[in-house]
């Protein structure tokens, strides 16, 4: 996944990164790919994740859908506001 994420750094940002923290650009580079790959992710493979990794943890899924729905807000791409028939569809089909 990283690879195909890898080429797309934009320089802007990576000059960004570099004036802004002092590390050298190779090391920026690959702090903003790994970023970038981290975030490739698509919004239904995300609620599948999480929600395994909430219910591992023991939350019940009352709690894993508030919280999934507060976690999609606040990712840096907005992801479309799911209902909760929408969440439980996208994990249990």
């Amino acid at each position: 996944m990283l690879d195909a994420v890898d080429d797309e750094v934009p320089d802007d940002l990576l000059r960004h990164v570099v004036r802004t923290t002092g590390i050298p650009p190779s090391l920026a580079h690959r702090l903003v790919s790994d970023v970038m790959g981290y975030f490739v992710e698509t919004a239904t493979e995300y609620v599948q994740r999480r929600h395994a990794e909430l219910q591992a943890q023991g939350l019940k899924n009352a709690t894993i859908w508030d919280r999934l729905r507060q976690e999609l807000d606040t990712r840096p791409v907005a992801a479309p506001k799911f209902t909760e028939r929408q969440l439980r569809r996208i994990v249990y089909g």
